[in-house]
């Protein structure tokens, strides 16, 4: 199965709850909970390290407005990537939030990739 198949309102059903998750889990600095969701590929990928360092660091990462606007759906090969307008509850202005879902071998929808800026 692949993604981009998908009708908007499926993909967004499965997406901003997601997108929720990794908000609450980003604010709450639990690096276990907020990669629940992702692809084995990310995963791979990822330096625990780092990714420690900047929960630990960056408080825009730590004080994410839990409110959000959709701002749309880009589907490419595999994968669809969802774009939200994001702010902080501590920092003036907007960001623009990416997250990238696909299917993964066992047919569930994983995360491929997120971020904020």
């Amino acid at each position: 199965m692949n993604i981009i198949e998908q009708s908007d309102d499926d993909i967004l059903a499965i997406a901003h709850p997601m997108w929720d998750d990794l908000i609450r889990y980003s604010n709450e600095g639990e690096y276990g909970k907020l990669i629940r969701n992702f692809s084995y590929d990310m995963l791979f990928g990822l330096n625990e390290v780092e990714i420690g360092k900047q929960f630990a660091k960056s408080e825009l990462t730590r004080s994410l407005d839990p409110s959000y606007d959709f701002l749309g759906l880009i589907r490419r090969g595999e994968h669809v990537t969802v774009l939200y307008r994001v702010k902080s509850t501590k920092k003036e202005g907007e960001w623009l939030g990416r997250l990238v879902l696909g299917y993964n071998k066992e047919e569930e929808v994983k995360i491929y990739g997120a971020s904020i800026f």
